[in-house]
């Protein structure tokens, strides 16, 4: 047994020795359309052909999978004869990796310098966790700085509270960000909004900012983000050792058995929909439900908040391809009406969603994940709202649609945080109206009413 415990740990020591190169990488774009184009794409990821962004793999699915420069003929040669089409998105991978760390050129005042932070680029965990004792330092009556917990590798999971009203304030919100590990955008679309959130003249944003007490956490899987930075850029879950093993199998290098998704983690229909109990997976859930220390800090901290006040915000920022998911991951179709007050969650992302896309062209759509992305399970999200009863939750997919998809630019940070800003105060006011903040929730709005009469129907 000791022997087989040190050979386990040089095993996980010799995967973390080295830095992953995409030097001869190219991404590439491919949408199944029928049965057999799974089953070729299966045999591309089992032989180890291609690595796969998205996984498992879902019919009419945009699928991006990065190829090695050895295996890019082999590649187009097992899926030529298939009549899927295939789009090189990235021609250099690792060029768009380093590109990403390079700042966007811009003045001072065009980045928005706030403190030692701005959005002319993407930071370190250590850089964003100083900035957040810095703002604590600078807005002591205002900010407190917070820990919900500790990480696998016993990294603080780190926010910072914005309270303008200290003991009058019982309405809560909270926002989080890098769940998943290489959704760098996220991170930097939460920082932007504490800026916001404190600086900001504008009065809608004033006002957001002040009726509520905002718990706002930039990286909630601190040791993946690290992972990002150090090992490997395309790194997605946490970095939990408990369930290494080899991934041979698998055509996956043996490292990717360390780590949980922690999206998947949350005991909400946990290992039922869009997950797998095999640890060699993107989205391998975990040996149990909240196996894991970040997903236990983060309902931990939930369910202490829900006795502090009233609980009416909860939104995890993914990336890529600009959605707004309403809680229900694991069911599709007409079933959605039956959940507690959808038709008002829809009409709250719809009426975003259009500012979005009327103030800036940049298109979202809304609907349900296995609508509008694919089936899910043990979400962050869909436990947020029918295990800690918050009204209001999403998962809000940022910017792209594909083109740089993990690896946007830093020239989009700013662009993509005043939209998604615009799209919370419009959020916001839709829900007030609706009657959220004052706990006498009415469906008062003409869509909300068309909905119900859909599910009367239904049900007659």
């Amino acid at each position: 047994m000791e022997l087989k415990i040190i050979v386990l740990t040089l095993f996980i020591i010799a995967a973390n020795a080295e830095k992953v190169s995409y030097e001869g990488y190219s991404l590439y774009k491919v949408t199944p359309t029928r049965e057999n184009h799974l089953i070729l794409l299966k045999d591309v990821q089992k032989k180890g052909v291609g690595e796969f962004w998205e996984d498992p793999l879902y019919l009419n699915y945009e699928m991006r999978i990065m190829v090695a420069k050895e295996n890019k003929v082999l590649f187009k040669s097992m899926l030529g004869k298939s009549g899927m089409v295939i789009e090189e998105t990235i021609k250099d991978l690792q060029r768009a990796i380093d590109d990403q760390l390079k700042p966007a050129q811009r003045s001072a005042q065009d980045s928005h310098l706030f403190l030692s932070m701005n959005w002319n680029q993407y930071y370190s965990l250590e850089e964003i966790n100083n900035w957040l004792d810095e703002v604590e330092k600078n807005y002591p009556t205002i900010v407190t700085s917070v820990t919900m917990g500790q990480s696998f590798e016993n990294r603080q999971i780190k926010g910072i509270i914005i309270n303008y009203r200290p003991g009058r304030n019982n309405l809560i919100g909270m926002l989080q960000g890098t769940l998943h590990a290489r959704e760098w955008i996220t991170t930097a679309t939460i920082t932007w909004i504490i800026k916001e959130f404190l600086t900001s003249t504008d009065r809608e944003v004033r006002a957001l900012a002040e009726n509520f007490q905002w718990h706002l956490f930039p990286v909630v899987n601190p040791d993946g983000y690290v992972y990002t930075f150090t090992t490997n850029r395309m790194w997605r879950k946490n970095r939990s050792t408990q369930s290494f093993t080899s991934c041979l199998a698998s055509g996956v290098s043996n490292d990717l058995s360390n780590g949980v998704d922690l999206n998947r983690n949350f005991d909400y229909a946990w290992m039922t929909l869009g997950t797998s109990d095999n640890p060699c997976t993107q989205v391998y859930a975990g040996p149990a439900a909240f196996s894991e220390p970040e997903t236990r800090a983060i309902s931990n901290y939930i369910l202490g908040l829900n006795r502090e006040g009233r609980f009416i915000y909860f939104i995890d920022f993914h990336s890529y391809t600009q959605l707004i998911c309403i809680s229900y991951s694991d069911v599709n179709g007409t079933d959605v009406l039956l959940a507690e007050n959808y038709a008002d969650m829809y009409e709250i992302a719809a009426r975003g969603a259009a500012k979005i896309e009327n103030s800036h062209a940049t298109r979202y759509r809304v609907g349900v994940a296995a609508d509008i992305l694919y089936p899910m399970s043990g979400t962050s999200f869909d436990w947020a709202k029918y295990a800690a009863r918050i009204p209001i939750s999403y998962l809000i997919e940022l910017r792209d649609l594909g083109q740089y998809g993990f690896l946007l630019p830093p020239e989009q940070i700013i662009p993509n945080s005043v939209e998604i800003m615009d799209a919370l105060l419009v959020m916001d006011k839709t829900a007030r109206y609706m009657g959220y903040y004052s706990g006498s929730q009415s469906i008062i709005c003409s869509f909300s009413i068309i909905l119900i009469g859909v599910l009367v129907a239904l049900i007659n």
